[in-house]
């Protein structure tokens, strides 16, 4: 199975590789990092590169596409070369999917018209701008359509085993779980904007424009 994981700058790390950590266990999925071109794309601060190794036009119909989200994501929702291959591509996926602020680039290129979806929830009213009816929720799935969405950065893997449930089976899915020991139990309770605190809101706000 074909799997692609779109890279570009200023990508969020852990939207692509969470998910590629998950997949990339499973014997009969083959990941490949794509891009405008080969080469190293930094992450959203610079600090990390991963090696792009194949360009759009080399995967035009892949069997699934990953698509992380990250600050270039804006850059992207008018890039018509990267639209036209993701309304192209979906044509005959598998599956779509999108990560964090991904979905504003399946978003933008209509794949989400009328339906709910989610992202990062700091991007949520960008989400509804582009004809989606954003939630929420951690993944979103609209199985008829081949698509699903997960919310911000560490939902890509839930989304990513959950993948793995549908197109083989549950023991695959936890199989893959058990070999990346996927067992959360975070010292904190302050994952979503239903849980934190306004100076635990602040703060991301704060160091959100520092990284700007």
């Amino acid at each position: 199975m074909q799997t692609v994981i779109p890279l570009f700058p200023q990508f969020t790390a852990l939207d692509g590789i969470g998910p590629y950590e998950v997949l990339q266990r499973i014997p009969d999925i083959d990941v490949t990092f794509i891009g405008h071109e080969r080469g190293v794309v930094r992450s959203d601060n610079g600090m990390l590169g991963i090696e792009v190794d194949g360009t759009f036009e080399e995967f035009p119909t892949p069997d699934l596409i990953v698509f992380p989200g990250g600050r270039g994501t804006r850059a992207l929702m008018t890039d018509d070369r990267v639209l036209d291959w993701v309304r192209s591509a979906h044509q005959s996926t598998t599956f779509t999917t999108s990560v964090c602020t991904g979905s504003l680039v399946l978003a933008a290129a209509g794949l989400l018209d009328g339906l709910t979806a989610t992202t990062h929830w700091g991007a949520l009213d960008v989400l509804s701008a582009h004809g989606a009816t954003p939630t929420g929720t951690r993944v979103v799935e609209h199985l008829d359509q081949r698509l699903i969405t997960a919310a911000g950065v560490s939902s890509g893997i839930d989304m990513a085993l959950r993948l793995v449930e549908i197109m083989f089976d549950q023991v695959a899915a936890e199989a893959s779980q058990l070999m990346i020991e996927y067992d959360p139990q975070p010292p904190f309770d302050a994952g979503s904007t239903a849980k934190a605190s306004e100076a635990v809101v602040a703060r991301v706000i704060e160091y959100a424009q520092h990284r700007a």
